[in-house]
């Protein structure tokens, strides 16, 4: 308590506002210390993922000082590994949260007071767009304002590298470094605004012009131009950039859901911008069920998750899961490239190592090379960037509603993803299909997976003690059986270590560097991941069960069976 006081109260001098100061001393002034002792126990880390936290006073919060800070570092760094350009160039994007666009202006300042060029969208911009522009004007760096999928409360800061990936080593822990260096009074605020360019409308073209050549068969687009397709941005940076993409690809039905339209980061219709949350998705659904819509589509507030719905074959909506949604695009590219003559031999898939195991299935049976990575867009960008130009990308994914059909970004891209999902939906409606029929033909042809990711929330300090704590027991004791089935091999990625638990025998994971993920894979198949969130205070459990569908028929029966499979390990792994 007296480090976190002495914190507090350095913060209710002259060096910080008077919002600041006010609400500091409300904290030190209050009976119940929590609030002050979340507020300031820590430092919110600059990551290798950047920043992401709830706003408000304090060290462990998101406000102008932490992100302040964070910009500075990232200026200290780049103007020393670019020391030999006459220019340095970054973009600057943000969501629609609270705060966002206070933070990006003020990091625009900030760039610029530091001698380097800034490229500031006019207003809010999705954040494959911000990927884009990196790319596309030549830039050295590039941030965007943005906590993704949290509840309202967050915000957050991802800073991005030339290539138009978040940052990866050796940068990210050198730029971690740089960022705890500066104190609040080296931070340098007062900028050139003639070093700062606003990107608008002109961009904006220049961007769905590159979306739309995700299209890979524009003769099903034009059969099926009316299809219906109903599209939520949930309050977010999709609300003009996805319908104005969709329509520019030869979509002309577009069904929007009007309250969710409204840009705000209250997100007055959802407890949490989420679409994965049923709840997040329900409004859209029910507009499917009043418009009989052929697809449901929604992005996250920054618009880098693709959330899908479609109808079962007793007409009731429900939302395909990321994993799913993965084995549709590969599966759709893959037949779609083989059909037109498209293959040249050295395309390869990317997925991360919680993302189902059937895409390798698919990848091995049509004779594609496929790459595994940590979770997270910026290992599957690193993998582009290690295979250019000799091999050819065309696609990858991950089980958190993340897929990236191109690689003129180098992050999830869910606006590229709503042009290619709207088109898989015309090809199997040209077939007579729904997303659920090619779903169960995909299964019929390489085998039945179910997952499920599960979560337990531990908040607050005490909460990142119990998470560590966690993971530190199932290493140590890692669990002898797993759903009826015995373990076989434990691969612990924090020591790149792959053990067979039945014979001894270790063997090293191909991983450039270490992460915090423990995986469990039993006899019958199943795979268990184990891993803290590195954006919430979470710990997740992704599993899978393997199982085989004989028949179309007997979809509903095995996807029983594996789903109470599923619920058996989660109780294995948490009693």
């Amino acid at each position: 308590m007296d480090n976190v006081k002495a914190k507090a109260n350095y913060w209710r001098s002259d060096v910080f506002d008077e919002e600041t100061r006010s609400e500091v001393k409300k904290m030190l002034d209050a009976n119940d210390s929590s609030n002050l002792i979340n507020s300031f126990y820590k430092d919110l880390e600059f990551g290798t993922g950047g920043l992401r936290g709830i706003m408000g006073a304090g060290t462990n919060r998101m406000n102008i000082y932490t992100v302040g800070a964070a910009t500075q570092g990232l200026c200290n760094y780049l103007n020393k590994e670019f020391a030999d350009l006459e220019e340095i160039k970054v973009a600057i994007a943000h969501d629609c949260r609270n705060n966002s666009r206070k933070f990006s202006e003020a990091s625009a300042q900030i760039f610029s007071a530091n001698g380097i060029k800034v490229f500031l969208f006019e207003d809010l911009r999705p954040t494959p767009e911000l990927s884009f522009a990196i790319r596309e004007l030549g830039c050295q760096s590039g941030i965007i304002l943005t906590a993704s999928h949290n509840p309202k409360e967050y915000n957050g800061y991802k800073a991005y590298w030339d290539d138009g990936s978040q940052i990866v080593a050796p940068h990210d822990q050198l730029i971690v470094e740089e960022v705890k260096k500066v104190t609040i009074d080296k931070i340098k605020w007062d900028g050139n605004d003639k070093d700062i360019t606003i990107l608008g409308e002109e961009f904006d073209r220049k961007f769905i012009e590159k979306v739309t050549s995700v299209v890979i068969n524009p003769d099903i687009v034009k059969k099926q131009s009316d299809l219906k397709i109903v599209f939520t941005p949930i309050h977010g940076t999709g609300v003009k950039i996805v319908p104005a993409a969709l329509d520019a690809a030869g979509f002309k039905n577009i069904i929007h859901v009007p309250e969710q339209d409204v840009v705000s980061g209250d997100f007055p219709t959802v407890v949490s911008p989420n679409p994965e949350e049923p709840a997040a998705m329900e409004m859209a659904m029910e507009r499917a069920r009043q418009t009989d819509a052929d697809i449901v589509m929604a992005n996250d507030p920054d618009g880098d998750r693709i959330g899908v719905c479609t109808k079962n074959d007793k007409g009731e909506w429900f939302i395909v899961n990321g994993n799913q949604t993965a084995l549709l695009f590969l599966y759709y590219i893959i037949t779609q490239y083989k059909a037109m003559g498209k293959m040249k031999g050295n395309e390869y898939v990317v997925k991360t190592i919680v993302t189902t195991e059937l895409i390798v299935e698919i990848a091995r049976r049509n004779n594609i090379e496929y790459f595994d990575c940590y979770t997270g867009f910026k290992f599957i960008a690193e993998v582009i960037r290690d295979n250019e130009p000799a091999k050819k990308y065309i696609g990858g994914g991950e089980e958190s509603f993340g897929f990236l059909p191109a690689d003129f970004v180098r992050d999830k891209d869910a606006v590229s993803s709503c042009v290619l999902m709207a088109e898989i939906a015309a090809w199997a409606k040209d077939q007579g299909k729904s997303l659920y029929d090619l779903l169960k033909s995909i299964y019929l042809e390489y085998g039945f997976s179910k997952e499920k990711m599960k979560y337990i929330v531990r908040e607050g300090q005490q909460g990142a003690v119990e998470i560590s704590e966690m993971m530190k027991k199932f290493r140590s004791n890692p669990p002898e059986n797993l759903g009826g089935s015995n373990l076989e091999t434990v691969k612990d990625y924090s020591t790149l270590i792959a053990k067979n638990v039945r014979t001894g025998d270790e063997e090293k994971i191909n991983q450039k560097v270490t992460s915090d993920v423990l995986q469990f894979f039993t006899k019958d198949g199943s795979k268990i991941s184990v891993r803290p969130s590195g954006t919430e205070p979470k710990i997740k459990f992704y599993i899978e069960v393997k199982d085989e569908l004989k028949s179309v028929d007997e979809y509903d029966e095995v996807n029983a069976r594996t789903e109470e499979k599923v619920n058996s390990i989660m109780d294995d792994l948490v009693k």
